[in-house]
Formats: structure tokens, C-alpha cells, sequence
């Protein structure tokens, strides 16, 4: 499963600037929708672009494995996830 860090890097990127930063700055900043940014922050199971990819990697200054992480499911996990859909 895919999951995306951005709480991760909103809160580091808050601490080394010393302020909050708001989801609804940083998809202003990286010109990405505002929806399709909480739900990735949300981790509700979204595909999204590499346009988008590349924009959040230049607005963080990050690799994009910073952004997003595979992490392996089991199979019990998968027929359950797929049944949600």
C-alpha cells in the first residue's frame, strides 16, 4: 500500500521554520488541489500525478521517497481493502 507522509514533512518543515504551515498553504504553494491534498495527507487510499508528485518534492525540497513509502499488506488486509472500493 501506498501511503503518503505529508503530515511527516508539514510537521518537520513547521518545526524548522518555527510555524504552523496548513495543508491549505502548502497546495496553494505547490498549485495542488486543496481536496486532493487532505486526502493524501489523510491517507484515504488516492492516487494522484507525478505533476503533483513533483510539485510537493520542489515545495519540500525532498526526494520522492519522502512523499510516499510503500508498505507491504497482507493478504487478509488486501481483500478487505478491495472490498471497500
Amino acid at each position: 500500500m501506498i501511503v503518503y507522509n505529508l503530515k511527516e514533512l508539514i510537521a518537520a518543515k513547521s518545526l524548522k521554520e518555527g510555524r504552523k504551515i496548513t495543508l491549505d498553504e502548502v497546495a496553494n504553494a505547490a498549485g495542488v488541489n486543496k481536496a486532493a491534498m487532505s486526502k493524501m495527507a489523510n491517507n484515504n487510499n488516492y492516487s494522484t500525478t507525478t505533476r503533483t508528485l513533483d510539485a510537493l518534492c520542489a515545495y519540500f525540497d525532498c526526494k520522492i521517497e519522502e512523499i510516499i513509502t510503500y508498505e507491504k499488506v497482507d493478504n487478509e488486509l488486501k481483500s478487505s481493502i478491495k472490498s471497500v472500493r
